[in-house]
């Protein structure tokens, strides 16, 4: 019995071609996206591959998959513990079913791994529309969404970072002054932030905003950036609170950075609320159950993730999608903020 040749993919005319996927989809399919040099090498070597295009797979193609994609570019530490992106995927999961749509979730550790899984997706069709999270100042993802408008899109982000795709923005400069202000209020001069990473574009915005915030409040403002784990928002605390004068208020970027430097306080002897007050930016179970309880910017972020599910819908069946503000943030004050010590 002879033995039958195993089909030729277009990951194979890809790795034979030095390109990637996407590039070799485009080239086959006649579509834009690829110099006339690059077209001309892949039909090349698809033609020595043997490679013959797959009926089904084009039939498939031109109908929907019902899925839609997202590449979460999180250390799977920090995953565990920050509740914001399952609350997200809860709310996107709930609204996509009500459509008998799911969501496909890839993980990826680095930003060329995580374009690289995007540039597939958008080659073989394999979800109807992508979400894109945490993006940065210059982030390639946006160059390549512009570049493959048949794809729908929609990102988190501010719309000052998405170059006119679809955006579902949250006003993190006015929610900075929302804390900041609070502070003031309670006579405290001397603030600090343990802020996320430096590259993420809504990094770069809160930065921005606090600068000018503190700057016009006549207040002394620090800012030290970490990794958003527990470990490195412990890590920042004692560096904040080892140099004098230290800070008599310290803003988190999230929960568990939060709760974390609120333990490092407790054993160095530094009372919460009366030494220093400690505000963290999001909300979850982990700021009340801690003692004291934590002061917090909170959101609905069950309906920020329904709302992008919509959306997302909306793009799919052709509808034009205007920028949408994410629902407000409110702080809820508890135990862990009161007026600066004297």
């Amino acid at each position: 019995m002879v033995a039958q040749k195993a089909k030729v993919t277009i990951f194979d005319v890809a790795k034979a071609s030095g390109v990637s996927s996407s590039a070799v989809s485009y080239a086959l399919n006649g579509k834009p996206g690829v110099s006339d040099a690059t077209r001309e090498k892949v039909l090349q070597v698809a033609r020595k591959l043997g490679w013959r295009p797959n009926g089904a797979a084009q039939s498939l193609a031109q109908s929907r998959t019902r899925r839609i994609g997202l590449v979460l570019g999180y250390d799977p530490q920090l995953l565990s513990a920050e509740p914001y992106i399952m609350r997200l995927i809860s709310g996107l999961g709930s609204a996509l079913e009500e459509r008998d749509y799911s969501l496909l979730v890839r993980m990826s550790m680095d930003d060329d791994d995580e374009v690289s899984i995007l540039e597939d997706w958008i080659a073989t069709g394999n979800v109807d529309a992508l979400l894109l999270l945490n993006l940065e100042i210059g982030d390639p993802r946006i160059e390549l969404m512009k570049n493959n408008p048949q794809m729908p899109c929609l990102a988190l982000a501010d719309s000052s970072l998405t170059s006119g795709l679809p955006t579902l923005m949250s006003d993190d400069a006015a929610a900075s002054g929302t804390m900041i202000r609070h502070l003031a209020l309670f006579g405290h001069k001397n603030i600090a932030r343990v802020a996320g990473p430096e590259e993420l574009g809504h990094s770069y915005i809160r930065d921005a905003a606090f600068s000018e915030i503190t700057t016009e409040l006549g207040m002394r403002y620090r800012c030290l950036h970490t990794d958003y784990t527990p470990e490195s928002g412990a890590e920042a605390t004692k560096r904040l609170l080892s140099v004098e004068p230290r800070p008599t208020a310290i803003i988190y970027d999230n929960d568990v950075m939060a709760l974390a430097g609120e333990s490092v306080a407790s054993v160095k002897g530094v009372r919460v609320p009366e030494d220093l007050s400690i505000i963290s930016w999001g909300d979850s179970f982990m700021n009340v159950a801690a003692h004291p309880p934590i002061t917090a910017l909170s959101r609905n972020i069950l309906e920020s993730g329904r709302l992008a599910a919509q959306l997302m819908l909306k793009l799919i069946d052709g509808e034009d999608v205007e920028n949408v503000e994410e629902p407000p943030y409110e702080l809820i004050e508890r135990a862990s903020t009161a007026p600066a010590a004297q």
